[in-house]
């Protein structure tokens, strides 16, 4: 059912973050148990652009105290987009563990304030790469579910298959939406930078930082479980 006032249209999400998945089907919480995730949403501060919604979106700190399956992984940005390029609405969500999208308001779908239509749909992570729906779908007052999960993207490997689930591609540290491994601008050097080049044994642990590509909470630029292999990779 939908909430009194929820006016618009309505989407169930579900998605998977390469990077979270480290084993099995559900997703690893490390920046929730290392209370790292912010209570604010973080993309206004990366340099994201809201379309629609506003930029002072928090959530009630009670959200980052479940456990198991619903725990939160790391906010998310989802737009609806009228063409293939035209933002028409976008806002900030969470992500759990089993990979269902909530809504800031604890909602089990989201909701947008734009007449019923034919959206394309986009999910956003601060260092995955971002997927987009193949074609328009058309959304209205009664939430449907969309599983990227299940279903691969606009365009080729536009997502990453590991275990059975498709996956948003982890390892953009730098944020540009490109992944790249050497020469300029790459998504190695800023994380060899970060544990400091002289001592690339070291880490810097309990941070939120597009960096730690596998949301463990650490930036790692050797060893096991650190963020350079995924980019390599």
């Amino acid at each position: 059912s939908v909430s009194p006032g929820d006016c618009g249209v309505n989407l169930r999400l579900r998605a998977a973050l390469d990077g979270a998945l480290t084993s099995g089907v559900i997703m690893n919480d490390g920046l929730r148990t290392a209370n790292l995730i912010p209570l604010g949403q973080p993309y206004t501060a990366l340099g994201y652009t809201f379309v629609g919604s506003s930029t002072n979106v928090s959530i009630t700190p009670s959200f980052l105290t479940v456990t198991g399956n619903d725990a939160i992984v790391d906010w998310l940005v989802v737009e609806l987009r009228s063409n293939a390029t035209t933002v028409a609405y976008s806002k900030p969500a969470l992500l759990q563990r089993d990979g269902d999208l909530m809504d800031t308001d604890g909602d089990p779908y989201l909701n947008f304030p734009v007449a019923a239509g034919n959206y394309y749909v986009v999910i956003r992570h601060r260092n995955h790469l971002a997927v987009m729906t193949g074609a328009a779908l058309g959304l209205t007052v009664n939430p449907v579910l969309l599983d990227f999960t299940t279903i691969t993207g606009n365009g080729t490997n536009a997502q990453v298959l590991k275990n059975g689930i498709y996956c948003l591609w982890a390892g953009d540290a730098t944020g540009n939406g490109t992944l790249k491994y050497t020469g300029s601008t790459n998504d190695r050097d800023p994380l060899l930078l970060a544990v400091g080049s002289t001592t690339p044994n070291a880490t810097v642990p309990n941070v939120y930082d597009r960096r730690d590509t596998n949301l463990d909470g650490v930036i790692k630029y050797t060893g096991t479980a650190n963020d350079r292999d995924i980019i390599l990779t």
